[in-house]
Formats: C-alpha cells, structure tokens, sequence
C-alpha cells in the first residue's frame, strides 16, 4: 500500500514479521544479537523505548537507501520489569505475578533511516483473570513462552483464557504498536 524505500525489520520475532506482513509491509529481517541489558535507575516506561534504539542503532552502519524498523516490548507489573523468562519456574513465578491483576505493555519502536530518526512507544493495559496453578503449568508446558515479555503471547491459550480486558492496542501487546509503525512510515 504505501511506496517505500526498502524496509528492514530488525527482529526475528514471528510476530513482529506477521503483523509487518499484515499490514501490507515488504520487508527483509535482519538483526544484530544486541545485548537486552540497560541502566538499572531507568524508569521502566524508557526501558523499550533505550532498546529498540539500541537495535537499531546496531544497523545503522549497514545502510544506505533502507529504513530499519526496530522494536522492543516490556511487561511491567507494580514497578517491575518482567522481560522473558529463563526457564519453566521462571515464567510460572511470572505468571502467578500476573494472575487478578492489571499490568502495563510497553513497546518502544525505532525508525531508523540514514537521516532521519523517530522513536516512539505505545502502552496497553492488560487485566489478568485469577489463574490456577493448573492453568500455568499447562500453559508454560505446551507453550514454551521462554521468547515472551512476561512469558505469555495474548495470541496464545494463555491470551484467550486469561486475559479478561485489555485497554489500548491488542497488536501492541502483541509485540508492535502496527497503527503507529503504519503512521510514521506513512509519513515518513
């Protein structure tokens, strides 16, 4: 739909790739491995906002005529951060956190061009239903979520099951704000 430079998602996230796809993106992925670490006083709100510029920024030195599109979600329940879990108990003591109660979905985007720059976030609020023990095991068992901010995909049983509201963007939670990544390359 619209006329662009080429497109570089720099993400290996299915997700991410789908909803680019979805929305009518033609695009290449490439992705550098980029350390996730970031200053520990950093309010959480700036956390996806420092990483997805970090991404970019990783790339910047591969490009001529191309736009690189970069981006970073972080779940963040009370005043904590939780990124991917490590293992199964991890992403159990996540979701047990989650269970009854509200959480924030931050994703920071960068775009990213040999001269131009625009970095911008989007927050989804997200309520959890009471979880079970059960509930968690079996979720954590068949789904694996080890590559998820918060270890669930709103896309995944656990969305479906769980997740009794969401205010703001669904595509967000999913991993890319897709209408704000539309408008700026829109108008870029």
């Amino acid at each position: 739909m619209l006329t662009l430079p080429r497109l570089i998602l720099a993400s290996t996230s299915p997700r991410r790739q789908q909803l680019m796809r979805e929305a009518g993106f033609d695009f290449t992925v490439r992705s550098k491995n980029v350390a996730e670490d970031f200053p520990p006083d950093m309010p959480a709100a700036d956390v996806p906002l420092f990483l997805a510029e970090k991404k970019a920024e990783a790339l910047r030195s591969e490009i001529a005529d191309e736009i690189v599109v970069a981006a970073d979600t972080v779940v963040v329940v009370g005043s904590s951060i939780l990124n991917k879990p490590q293992d199964e108990a991890e992403a159990h003591a996540m979701l047990r956190q989650l269970s009854g109660r509200m959480h924030e979905v931050i994703t920071g985007v960068c775009v990213l061009s040999v001269t131009k720059k625009a970095v911008f976030s989007d927050l989804t609020e997200v309520y959890f239903k009471p979880l079970t023990d059960a509930e968690i095991r079996f979720y954590v068992a068949q789904h694996r979520p080890f590559d998820k901010a918060g270890a669930y995909g709103a896309q995944e049983w656990m969305g479906m099951v769980g997740v009794e509201k969401i205010v703001g963007s669904y595509f967000n939670v999913m991993g890319l704000p897709i209408h704000k990544v539309y408008e700026v390359l829109r108008n870029w």
